[in-house]
């Protein structure tokens, strides 16, 4: 059941960050930071396709993603069509993963030490995740609303 309220999850608010990112006016606003917003719609959608593909295609899937964690927030310019496509290829590789756990899964020890070196079960870094994923979301609708006009 957990499994697919997650996946459930992960997909609704990736295919709502795609339609944020679809959304914009100007790709150049996408890259806009202004006063006490420190990071761009583009970073920060970024940034969450690396995190999740890091975190559990890597980890999770093994899927062989390697994570470039500083360029998630230093690189600009990026197409939007480039940034849906990453966003749609997370959606395949989630769920890829989300379908191999089992419920004894989800209570063993995620893989990797996380949060500074903190151990925590694969159930609670994956409600982590979905919970990360919500909040840029926002941060990405409200910066779209503000900076896009």
């Amino acid at each position: 059941m957990l499994i697919t309220t997650l996946k459930t999850l992960f997909e609704r608010d990736l295919r709502k960050l795609r339609l944020e990112i679809e959304q914009y006016n100007s790709e150049d606003a996408l890259w806009l930071m202004e006063k006490d917003i420190p990071n761009s719609a583009g970073n920060l959608a970024l940034h969450l396709v690396g995190n999740l593909n890091g975190f559990i295609g890597a980890t999770l899937g093994h899927s062989g993603y390697v994570r470039q964690r500083e360029l998630e927030f230093s690189l600009k310019g990026v197409p939007k069509v480039e940034l849906m496509k990453q966003i749609d290829d997370t959606i395949v590789v989630l769920n890829a993963t989300l379908d191999k756990l089992s419920l004894e899964d989800l209570a063993k020890d995620f893989p990797e030490p996380v949060f500074g070196g903190k151990t925590v079960t694969t159930e609670y870094m994956l409600v982590h995740l979905a919970s990360h994923l919500g909040y840029h979301l926002g941060q990405v609708n409200y910066h779209r609303r503000l900076l896009d006009v």
